[in-house]
């Protein structure tokens, strides 16, 4: 399959010409992948060691806090589908999502927001995750996005429900969770994970 590196995205050739679909995502062959904004095609370039460190470690911390609480909520790891609208024009694959509204889960990903959205900047999504998703995000419902950035040693933090301005950390901090009353992360354990 063609695609193009426009800037720091890999995109579909001449897609200025057509829209593309979730069926045109549902055909692609088997371990490529693909986010659609707007009928815009993005395929993503695999992730780094680091980047799969990072998803790894956030993802089984949620976990397992959801899982000790006995919580309805699920947590999911990418590649999983979220189709964000309500239309075909649209989906992302959030490299980590919560959602807590199961009726929005079936086979095909999750129809409609996640409660909670984690991107793990990678060079080829910067613009993506800090730019394109977050207004979609905000506008669909999306309760809570973070953004972690390894190289920048930042992570941005939206409540999306209650402001526009996120609030911003560093990789050592310790983050208290949104959308739970008694969830902190400690990011400093990650970084010791990361050094092992």
């Amino acid at each position: 399959m063609e695609v193009v590196r426009k800037g720091e995205l890999f995109i579909m050739p001449n897609q200025e010409d057509r829209l593309y679909t979730i069926e045109d995502i549902e055909a692609l062959p088997e371990g490529v992948y693909a986010e659609l904004i707007d009928g815009k095609m993005y395929m993503m370039a695999p992730p780094s060691s680091i980047h799969q460190d990072i998803s790894m470690w956030l993802g089984n911390t949620i976990f397992n806090y959801i899982r000790a609480r006995k919580g309805k909520c699920k947590v999911y790891a990418a590649p999983f589908g979220v189709l964000i609208r309500k239309d075909k024009y649209n989906y992302f694959l959030p490299d980590i999502s919560v959602i807590c509204d199961r009726d929005k889960l079936d086979q095909k990903g999750c129809h409609g927001a996640p409660d909670w959205v984690i991107e793990i900047i990678s060079p080829s999504s910067r613009r993506m995750d800090y730019i394109r998703k977050l207004p979609i995000y905000k506008e669909e419902g999306v309760r809570e996005y973070w953004i972690v950035d390894y190289d920048r040693n930042s992570i941005l933090v939206y409540n999306l429900q209650e402001s526009d301005m996120p609030e911003q950390y560093q990789l050592a901090d310790t983050i208290r969770v949104g959308i739970y009353e008694d969830l902190e992360i400690d990011f400093s354990q990650l970084l010791e994970y990361l050094e092992e």
